[in-house]
């Protein structure tokens, strides 16, 4: 029987003298700081004790969790134990937290703010630790505020900098031991902590939601509910589906080889769905593939909250933190090497339909400077490498599918049970449509993509020169596979020649809303920008930049696609929620260019074929990532970005050939090609 708390036994159990004293010693100064009458530190004080109060509250509770905690209280009392958790930054509370910065700065004035707003989340972030057991963690941190309080009753005016080394000193060590159980967590099937739950929960008994240690909400309330009288047939019929769309990027990209010697499948998993995982986890159990869980995921008690800190790591990003990090993290792979060689890929289930979310503005939230910027970039691209070193995506594939949240409406149930029937639809069929529009795709010099009415869409695609069109293709012909549901044709432009303007009226990405993004192309690359969420045009350039490009100054167009599914298209239109769909279904709605690398990103040696056809599939590289043969620093951004031109919004997707005819894929929003009327069929039915 799996414990968690075993798995931490070794470094628990040296340090719990330690812990038990640091706790003691946070009482006492929970004591002298209600006992202390300093008028000038009271601010600091009274910030101190309520972090000191939350300390304690965690420690008491880390000491009662185990599964039988769960059952020992009502749904109600857990549920009110956990809003208990969140409250504090829940928006109508957020204003007069210490957790926003806002506040912190209000109070404390400038960097002492931002800094210990960041130093207040830490333990905010205490759950983390609780529900694992991570009793040497939690010990680091007691000690951490310990250091931090007698600093400031010891100093008469406390010192920026003096402070600042202290808080962020945990964020500059070596944590070889944190990466070691991190990489373990997530990619070890001996650590079954979600597994217990989503495996051995009665799942009639909503109590057991509570066990992952997430904000619960009514979205995963209701999704489990709803999912308990759900047909068993229909969500193992869906199960089969997703499992046998993973095996299918094995096929696509050539990698059954591989998968031969993978023991694991990955889960990101969404609490509420547990029905569904457990027939998922049944499925891969027969192709002889066990599943690990890298994290666990709810909905996001305020997104405002995970904005105003997004950039916190500016107050100790530099080299020495990034060698030391990437070491530690280099440590920890090194260590979980075994399990990391038995992992296959990532099955994602992604929710959708929450309230939309637009972040407000703040100067008081920490930014990166330039050199900051170049820092991050260096980091995270070192990461990526050090990820496909032990895990390289040349042997591995993914899967994503989504479904709706309860919070998109009354119509959450017949929005899911289309969703379902929409993840189901005949592959085959698909592709055998998208077929005849590759045909002539491949043919072509570039794409012309021009928007009509007040969409200012002008756009030249140009298509890479394709060799011996008999035996090769530009185009991936995308049934049910790695992105679930089917029906897109994509490639990998050749940025020279790629010239244009391409605007969208609303856009979201990464759940950020975009008004009138019009982005400005010259050779493959982002060249100007603007949109129209804020009234200053800096504003406006300043929000592109920060969320849309970061940490690059531009970014190149890593891919072309024209999406078919014209059945969640009108799907979305009915319910009325294009806005809300994920990008996974967006962009099989209309055509769409995606910013950043390609979609074969460190897996470009991996011969593909057309399914379809059997060509083999050219398009792997573009002038950026063909520079991973000389310097690989310089092939990637990390990044990829799906921005969707609906169909109402074309005037003509024209292919322009080698030899100067010009051939219409779409026109005034209607597939034009013979043989691909049927994707016409739920467009009409609408407009009949």
């Amino acid at each position: 029987m799996f414990n968690v708390k075993d798995v931490y036994s070794e470094h628990n159990n040296p340090i719990i003298t330690s812990y038990e004293d640091s706790i003691s010693r946070i009482l006492q100064i929970v004591e002298d700081i209600q006992n202390t009458a300093s008028v000038s530190k009271r601010p600091m004080l009274e910030f101190l004790h309520s972090i000191a109060k939350l300390v304690i509250s965690m420690c008491d509770l880390e000491k009662q969790l185990s599964p039988e905690y769960f059952y020992s209280k009502s749904l109600e009392k857990l549920n009110e134990e956990n809003n208990g958790f969140y409250k504090e930054l829940f928006p109508e509370n957020y204003q007069i937290s210490y957790a926003n910065p806002t506040f912190c700065v209000e109070i404390f004035g400038d960097r002492y703010g931002q800094l210990l707003s960041y130093f207040y989340c830490l333990y905010k972030n205490y759950l983390n630790y609780i529900f694992f057991h991570k009793i040497f963690k939690m010990e680091e941190y007691n000690q951490l505020f310990i250091r931090v309080y007698e600093l400031v009753v010891q100093s008469e005016d406390v010192d920026y900098d003096s402070l600042k080394q202290l808080i962020t000193s945990v964020q500059i060590k070596d944590k070889s031991i944190e990466q070691y159980y991190r990489y373990k967590e997530m990619y070890d099937k001996e650590f079954a902590f979600f597994a217990n739950i989503v495996e051995n929960s009665d799942l009639s008994d909503y109590r057991y939601l509570f066990r992952a240690g997430k904000y619960i909400s009514e979205n995963e309330l209701r999704s489990a509910k709803f999912l308990s009288s759900y047909s068993s047939d229909k969500l193992n019929s869906l199960a089969k589906t997703i499992v046998n769309g993973y095996f299918r990027g094995f096929e696509r990209d050539n990698k059954l080889e591989h998968l031969k010697n993978k023991s694991t499948i990955g889960l990101y998993y969404k609490i509420g769905l547990e029905r569904l995982y457990k027939e998922i986890i049944t499925e891969f159990r027969k192709e002889g593939l066990e599943t690990v869980f890298l994290s666990a995921y709810s909905t996001k008690p305020n997104k405002q909250y995970d904005n105003d800190h997004k950039f916190d790591i500016a107050l100790y990003i530099s080299e020495e933190f990034n060698d030391i990090a990437l070491s530690s993290l280099e440590s920890g792979m090194k260590d979980n090497l075994k399990v990391l060689k038995q992992y296959s890929g990532i099955l994602y289930i992604e929710n959708f339909g929450e309230k939309l979310f637009s972040p407000e503005r703040k100067e008081e939230i920490l930014k990166l400077n330039e050199d900051q910027q170049k820092l991050y970039q260096a980091f995270n691209m070192k990461i990526y490498q050090q990820l496909d070193e032990y895990i390289p995506q040349s042997e591995t594939s993914f899967c994503i599918v989504a479904f709706p949240v309860p919070e998109i409406g009354n119509d959450y149930e017949a929005i899911f049970e289309e969703t379902v029937n929409l993840n189901m639809l005949d592959s085959e069929n698909f592709e055998k449509i998208q077929q005849i529009m590759i045909d002539v795709l491949d043919q072509a010099d570039y794409v012309h993509i021009k928007g009509k009415d007040n969409n200012k869409t002008d756009f030249r695609v140009k298509i890479p020169n394709l060799l011996d069109p008999s035996k090769n293709t530009n185009f991936i012909n995308s049934g049910a596979s790695v992105n679930i549901p089917a029906g897109e044709v994509f490639t990998s432009p050749s940025l020279s020649g790629t010239n244009g303007i391409l605007h969208v009226e609303e856009t979201y990405q990464n759940g950020l809303r975009y008004d009138n993004l019009e982005l400005k192309f010259e050779d493959g690359y982002v060249t100007d920008f603007s949109c129209s969420n804020f009234d200053s045009l800096e504003d406006n350039r300043k929000y592109i930049e920060e969320n849309l490009f970061f940490p690059h100054k531009t970014l190149p167009l890593g891919e072309f696609a024209i999406g078919t599914n014209t059945i969640a298209y009108m799907m979305s239109k009915k319910f009325g929620i294009m806005n809300l769909l994920p990008i996974l279904i967006y962009e099989k709605t209309g055509p769409h260019f995606a910013l950043g690398d390609t979609c074969f990103s460190r897996a470009e040696d991996s011969v593909k074929f057309n399914q379809f056809t059997q060509k083999k599939f050219c398009a792997v590289d573009n002038e950026k990532s063909i520079l991973r043969k000389t310097d690989v620093n310089e092939a990637y951004t990390n990044k990829h970005q799906d921005i969707v031109l609906g169909f109402d919004s074309i005037d003509y997707i024209t292919a322009v050939l080698q030899n100067g005819d010009h051939v219409d894929i779409i026109r005034d929003g209607r597939f034009t090609l013979k043989g691909t009327e049927e994707l016409n069929i739920p467009l009409d039915q609408k407009s009949s």
